[in-house]
């Protein structure tokens, strides 16, 4: 057993760090892009290229039942919450530090764990509340909320991750027989739904030197997505979530190469913070599940 367990375990870890290079690849994108055009425009336009892509890998991975759902508005609800994340992430690019960006929003698995037993009442013990109130002590450690340094934007991210923990609890509202192509298909639609219909707001003509730049996030956004879905299929939760936070050493690198960004002191040790909170949750929540 060890001999095909490790080999898989392997391609799994490679394929999550791969699959969070080409999402952090995708942010550097939209932080591009965000210098001319709206976020929504943005989310819409790379959604409607993304989803023929998603209609086929849908089709032939989960079959014609993949394609459709028992429960749509269930949903169209979750691809809102999932838009309203994107649009505050991308926004706070506008004004933030890639890194700085993507690692409050680090702080989704804590948001997670906290809405999981407010919400749904789910036994959390003692050291994961105090690991969750530890991360948000983090948030509060990077963005120094009172001082000069502190800027509005940087609560968009923060609440990135809420309204992408509401999403992925609302998941246990669907029917689990479904696959998990067709939760990314449909996640793919509403987005070029609701896209469709608020974008004639903020529409601004396509500069015929960004063409490149709206296919460029489409495909990689695709494949990061892809890559991680996989990779989840070959190898633990708990062997690949610690691995998210590889987007920061990511985001660090495109954001100094591009755009000679530095996160400072506070930020980097407020981020070193939620990840370890972080990591914690994920290593209770998988020694609870064991049990």
């Amino acid at each position: 057993m060890h001999s095909t367990t490790a080999p898989s375990n392997l391609t799994g870890i490679a394929m999550m760090i791969a699959g969070m290079a080409c999402l952090s690849v995708n942010d550097a994108l939209a932080k591009t892009l965000t210098q001319h055009y709206s976020p929504i425009q943005i989310l819409f336009l790379r959604n409607l290229i993304a989803l023929p892509v998603a209609l086929v890998v849908a089709r032939i991975l989960a079959g014609a039942s993949g394609l459709w759902s028992t429960r749509p508005l269930v949903h169209f609800m979750r691809g809102g919450l999932w838009v309203g994340a994107t649009y505050l992430f991308f926004t706070s690019l506008t004004y933030l530090a890639l890194a700085e960006s993507t690692a409050l929003a680090f702080v989704a698995p804590l948001f997670i764990t906290a809405l999981s037993a407010l919400l749904l009442r789910d036994p959390v013990g003692w050291r994961r509340w105090l690991a969750v109130l530890t991360g948000f002590a983090g948030v509060v450690i990077a963005i120094r909320p009172g001082t000069a340094a502190f800027h509005p934007a940087m609560l968009l991210p923060v609440g990135t991750a809420f309204l992408y923990a509401l999403m992925m609890l609302s998941a246990r509202l669907l029917d689990p027989r479904e696959s998990v192509w067709t939760l990314l298909l449909w996640l793919t639609l509403t987005g070029t739904v609701l896209g469709g219909i608020l974008t004639p707001l903020v529409w601004v003509p396509i500069r015929p030197g960004d063409l490149h730049l709206f296919l460029a996030i489409a495909v990689v956004g695709t494949a990061g997505v892809t890559l991680i879905t996989q990779a989840f299929r070959l190898a633990p939760a708990v062997v690949l979530a610690p691995l998210d936070y590889t987007a920061l050493i990511w985001a660090t690198a495109f954001g100094w190469f591009i755009w000679s960004e530095i996160p400072d002191t506070p930020t980097m040790i407020g981020a070193s913070v939620i990840i370890a909170s972080g990591i914690f949750v994920i290593y209770r929540e998988s020694r609870a599940a064991t049990r």
